[in-house]
């Protein structure tokens, strides 16, 4: 079992950046593999970004690529998403979820736990 909490959104101007984290406790945080996902009022919720466990791997969804970096601290139990460039598009509740299963998923079905969100709102 592991309690995800994400922090660090809030309202930004378009063009600005936002670091989010999100901090776990419970079992090993590095026996899991890391993403985060977002959803737009209206609309399912979206990958974004995924890591691997010991942070050697990491992919991105195609609207946030070359714009938004993932990474994590094993010592600190916390993963983060630097999102820079941001859009009014980029609008939305930003979720932290892990996977402790082999291999990465894209896919909401392959995390199994999730935080509560935090919201980010870019104005145009």
């Amino acid at each position: 079992q592991v309690q995800l909490v994400e922090s660090g959104g809030g309202l930004v101007q378009a063009g600005g950046s936002l670091r989010l984290s999100c901090a776990a406790s419970g079992r090993t945080f590095s026996s899991y593999a890391m993403a985060w996902f977002r959803q737009a009022p209206g609309k399912e919720r979206e990958f974004v970004a995924t890591i691997s466990r010991n942070g050697g791997y990491k992919y991105y969804g195609d609207s946030v690529k070359g714009r938004f970096t993932i990474s994590r601290d094993n010592a600190k139990n916390t993963v983060y998403l630097q999102m820079n460039s941001l859009k009014p598009e980029d609008t939305a509740v930003y979720y932290c979820a892990a996977r402790d299963q082999i291999g990465s998923s894209y896919y909401i079905q392959g995390y199994k736990y999730w935080g509560q969100g935090t919201q980010v709102t870019v104005s145009s």
